[in-house]
């Protein structure tokens, strides 16, 4: 019978086994660095990012925490070669281990190099640096707008450069220009510009700086980043990037409308020198006095020329005045003989009016007058009569309906002493006086206590052939 020899071995428990490999990984391996090519690359939404390091051989997966991640000064992407640092340690939860990334950086500048011809190359291909998407730089703005650093030297030498050529408007956008999220605030600083509206509380632009100061290959690489590449091409403010110094070179250079060399020199390509600019208009003006002086003394040699070969002004109207006397003189006699003409014939025609011929005349108007008067008059002899007419019938119409017909049938009109009619018997007062007028005439009146009023009579019977009639009763008892 053999021993078993199992019986001797510590046991583990899971937790025990892999807390053991946990301490054992990180003993051994609490600092490394390590070269590879970044395979997936994921950004949680708690900001830590995840990304495998990979060479032909093997893989490691690693994990950089939000606050590393956020100071990183590239774009960690796939198919990017890197040096990593940090430590090793292992996630129990799913049995593997894991690099903590420290520190993350390209690992050489061929890299970040081979990274900027891939994307420059991309850009190009969809034509974002051809030469016909330029816009005209405007020769002196109004407003000028800036994306850069508030605190660094870049603006200061900016806005000095301004006032010593041409003092303009200057607005500033305050922006990250180096590290892990610069890109973005670089792009929407860009994009910000471009939407303001003309003529606001806030003036748009009329040309954009894009400036930062020197550094190195990774501290310029958000410039190189696709977001702020393809904002500076979309931008419709021209825009003049001034990145790093005359030897640097970015993608943000590539779509500008214009790059310049250094921040003073986007200035200076921005606004023209004022003191330039007064010299050539002085110039200008003199020119422009000298050429006029020069012209009206040419123009003034070339009269007194003319006025010489013209002659003396007597000389050429001389003999057109004496045309004119002489035209003068002949009219003056054709219109004199003309005159004696014409009274000549006035008094041969009159010769021959006679009394006969005047006689007839007359008669022939008399005749033609009386006509004309007798039309008249039966005209007038006939609207007299329609007229007549016309008033008889109205007058026969008021008769009608005149209250003296009504007097003429045995009716009277009653009056108070104030000439008003009285209509009803209780508006008479006792003892007052009035008038009554008849068909014939008016009569005064006093007027006494109104009668009593009879007892009702029963009524009569009649027969179906007679009927009664009510007795009269005159208007005074």
């Amino acid at each position: 019978m053999v021993e078993s020899k199992i019986g001797n071995v510590h046991e583990y428990s899971v937790s025990e086994l892999s807390s053991a490999v946990k301490r054992a990984i990180e003993d051994n391996f609490g600092f490394v660095r390590v070269r590879g090519e970044l395979g997936r690359v994921t950004r949680a939404a708690s900001g830590h990012v995840y990304l495998d390091l990979k060479d032909e051989k093997a893989v490691i997966s690693s994990v950089m925490w939000k606050g590393m991640a956020a100071r990183l000064a590239i774009n960690p992407e796939q198919g990017m070669e890197v040096i990593a640092s940090g430590r090793m340690t292992t996630f129990p939860g799913q049995s593997r281990y894991q690099l903590i990334i420290d520190s993350l950086e390209p690992a050489g500048v061929g890299a970040l190099m081979a990274l900027f011809e891939e994307r420059k190359k991309k850009l190009a291909a969809e034509g974002l640096f051809a030469p016909e998407r330029k816009q005209p730089i405007p020769y002196l703005p109004e407003v000028i707008g800036v994306v850069t650093s508030p605190s660094g030297a870049v603006i200061r030498d900016i806005l000095h450069r301004l006032r010593e050529r041409f003092p303009r408007r200057v607005i500033v956008w305050p922006t990250l220009v180096q590290g892990r999220g610069a890109e973005e605030k670089i792009a929407a600083a860009i994009e910000g510009f471009n939407a303001l509206t003309p003529g606001g509380d806030v003036p748009r632009p009329d040309v954009l700086i894009v400036a930062r100061g020197g550094g190195s290959l990774e501290d310029l690489w958000c410039f190189n980043e696709e977001v702020v590449a393809r904002a500076a091409a979309a931008s419709k403010i021209p825009l003049i990037s001034a990145v790093g110094h005359e030897t640097d070179t970015t993608l943000i250079d590539y779509v500008a409308d214009r790059r310049a060399p250094t921040p003073t020199a986007a200035a200076e390509m921005a606004v023209p020198v004022r003191s330039e600019l007064l010299s050539e208009v002085l110039n200008k003006e003199r020119r422009v006095a000298n050429a006029s002086t020069r012209t009206f003394e040419s123009r003034r040699t070339a009269l007194l020329s003319a006025s010489r070969g013209l002659g003396r002004p007597e000389d050429i109207l001389g003999a057109a005045g004496q045309r004119v006397d002489r035209a003068s003189d002949r009219l003056r006699a054709a219109s004199r003989a003309r005159l004696d003409q014409a009274l000549t014939s006035i008094a041969s025609v009159g010769g021959r009016l006679h009394k006969n011929i005047l006689a007839a005349g007359f008669a022939v108007s008399g005749n033609r007058l009386a006509s004309h008067w007798a039309r008249i008059s039966e005209r007038a002899e006939r609207i007299f009569h329609d007229r007549k007419t016309a008033l008889a019938g109205t007058v026969r119409v008021l008769e009608t309906v005149s209250y003296a017909q009504v007097l003429d049938r045995g009716f009277a009109l009653v009056r108070d002493d104030a000439g008003s009619l009285i209509r009803r018997a209780d508006a008479v007062q006792a003892g007052g006086q009035g008038e009554v007028q008849f068909a014939d005439g008016v009569t005064g009146v006093v007027f006494g206590d109104p009668p009593k009023k009879a007892a009702t009579a029963p009524a009569l019977k009649t027969s179906r052939k007679t009927k009664a009639k009510p007795r009269q009763q005159g208007l005074f008892d």
